[in-house]
């Protein structure tokens, strides 16, 4: 099949996803074109049967905001008749769904099928914000087959959207090759833990949904008077926020603010633990990809997490905000060497056995091939 692929080309999930899907479908015959305003980091240009198309919008004095979502649908329109497109598959409602479908509107005269894979805050935020509730509704409805990435985020979008909406879901994956606890480095080790203290870290692009905040408070409660260490891993809104939380409970000196990475792996890898204390999270591929690499997670049980995290088997969770829970069952797993390798093991295997790309690409090759069956 020839697809169009559209997301947002930033560190967030849904851009990973996206990319690494598109790249996988490539590797299985598929000729897949990425469709944005900038190319996705995540995306490999050298790869066989990707192709990337930027989106480039116009500022006129006109317009107090770019029109992105039209010149997406207008940049769509132009890729589907160019290549021949059988599938837009839009990552995140707004814009992208929307665009997607006005693409395949524009061009009546050929076979074109949207699909939609919901990722969380186009749901969660903008599809609750009453400035975009209607329309977000109206892009599930116009879409062919609409994806999400968790269970409790199909349930989320149903209750919040309308029950009739049938969201299928297929969860997210990790490459079990890139982030494996093989990729830990001795060096980065020796780096951040000269003296031998042990590794806290966390990965995130420090919006206020990620509490950061209590990421710090967390990690100091947690760490009292041990030998820890602790990587924010990411920037964001928040980051000066958190900045300031940490000189406020005398930790500065044991925190490592290392900005955007690319390639976490080799640091998660290299590390013991990991904060994931969000407001919500429709599924934590932050997560799944540090118990990838063979670290517990200690994390809030909101939104999607729970089933990815599983409580005394891989990780621990608490209530968004109790700082206190959480700090408690992270120091028992910094304390405990028997108990934090145990749940490193059964992380790695519950990903290995759960989220692998080869089964979750085969669900969506599915959902494809459905559509021009006829089947549902």
């Amino acid at each position: 099949m020839k697809i169009a692929m559209v997301c947002h080309p930033t560190h967030g999930g849904s851009g990973v996803v996206a990319s690494e899907l598109g790249m996988r479908l490539a590797g299985k015959g598929h000729e897949v074109h990425f469709v944005s305003h900038e190319r996705p980091f995540r995306l490999d240009p050298m790869t066989i049967g990707v192709h990337f198309h930027r989106v480039h919008v116009s500022s006129y004095p006109l317009f107090r905001y770019p029109p992105y979502a039209l010149a997406l649908a207008n940049q769509l329109s132009r890729v589907i008749q160019d290549h021949d497109i059988d599938i837009v598959h839009a990552h995140y409602a707004i814009p992208h769904s929307l665009a997607g479908i006005l693409a395949r509107n524009m061009n009546r005269d050929r076979d074109v099928k949207v699909v939609t894979t919901l990722h969380g805050t186009d749901i969660t935020l903008v599809g609750t914000d009453p400035s975009y509730t209607d329309i977000t509704r109206w892009a599930m409805e116009e879409s062919d087959y609409v994806t999400g990435v968790s269970d409790w985020l199909a349930e989320e979008t149903q209750q919040t959207l309308g029950q009739q909406l049938i969201v299928k879901t297929i969860p997210n994956a990790v490459d079990t090759e890139a982030f494996s606890p093989e990729k830990a480095c001795p060096n980065l080790r020796q780096r951040f833990c000269s003296g031998g203290e042990l590794l806290v870290a966390h990965v995130s692009n420090f919006r206020p949904v990620k509490r950061t905040e209590d990421v710090i408070r967390i990690f100091a409660k947690a760490s009292e008077g041990l030998s820890v260490r602790m990587l924010m891993i990411g920037d964001g809104p928040d980051r000066a926020a958190a900045e300031a939380e940490a000189r406020r409970l005398s930790i500065w000196d044991r925190v490592e603010w290392l900005g955007i990475i690319d390639d976490t792996a080799p640091l998660l890898a290299s590390s013991d633990l990991f904060l994931l204390p969000s407001e919500n999270e429709s599924f934590g591929l932050a997560a799944l990809e540090a118990m990838a690499c063979g670290l517990p997670v200690v994390a809030t049980g909101s939104g999607g997490i729970p089933e990815v995290v599983i409580e005394g088997e891989t990780g621990s969770l608490a209530a968004v905000g109790d700082i206190e829970t959480l700090a408690r069952k992270a120091r028992e797993l910094i304390e405990d060497e028997e108990r934090r390798s145990s749940f490193a093991g059964t992380a790695r295997q519950r990903v290995l056995e759960r989220f692998r790309w080869d089964p979750v690409i085969e669900q969506y090759e599915t959902a494809y091939g459905q559509l021009f069956s006829g089947g549902s």
